[in-house]
């Protein structure tokens, strides 16, 4: 049974609204644009294992963010047999299934899609503050990279904004994050990767 959070519910097949909104100033510099010493992580995705937990509440939406995430990660080179989606009810059951995941050791990171819209009542601030806290919980417990691509918005135009609209698709950006934090926190360790889930995969982040 959904969780009575994320209220109003989208279901998929909907009409998605208009959006005029300008393009926001404030995006990330791709990986390469970045100058300057440094370490930092890379988006070459081959031979990356990647979980994905997606909300089904507020379907449109969370679709939409799915279809982001899995477009970056073809573009990474995450081979679609290196890849496990799973589905929960709502956001409030993110880190329980990104904590699982992440205890089977057979990812090299996880991504959480989700999608919270503000309803008439105080419930959207304790789910969307619980869901962020459990999710960060689970990265750092588990020492692995968990992104968060969860919108918390005030209504459906700004999800769907952020869901391939104007400003962009959070679950494209999340699986960017995913990829490059799986690279560099090898790269951090700085001796090849054996374990479970990254087999053959040295420090550089690239597959042996």
């Amino acid at each position: 049974m959904a969780s009575a959070d994320e209220s109003p519910r989208v279901e998929l097949g909907e009409q998605s609204a208009s959006h005029d909104a300008p393009i926001p100033t404030h995006r990330l510099p791709a990986i390469g644009d970045i100058e300057g010493e440094g370490t930092r992580g890379c988006d070459d995705g081959t031979g990356l294992r990647v979980a994905v937990a997606c909300s089904r509440f507020n379907g449109q939406v969370t679709g939409l963010l799915l279809a982001g995430a899995q477009a970056e990660l073809d573009r990474c080179g995450v081979a679609e047999t290196d890849r496990t989606v799973v589905w929960v009810p709502g956001a409030f059951e993110l880190p329980l299934a990104a904590m699982t995941m992440a205890g089977t050791r057979r990812f090299d990171a996880v991504i959480c899609l989700g999608a919270v819209i503000r309803g008439e009542t105080s419930h959207y601030d304790f789910v969307a503050g619980e869901c962020a806290a459990g999710i960060q919980r689970v990265q750092l417990d588990m020492k692995l990279p968990v992104a968060f691509g969860v919108l918390t918005t005030e209504n459906l135009d700004q999800a769907l904004a952020r869901a391939g609209g104007a400003l962009g698709n959070k679950g494209t950006e999340a699986a960017a994050t995913a990829i490059e934090m799986a690279n560099l926190l090898r790269r951090l360790a700085g001796t090849s990767v054996t374990g479970p889930g990254n087999a053959g995969v040295h420090a550089s982040g690239r597959a042996s």
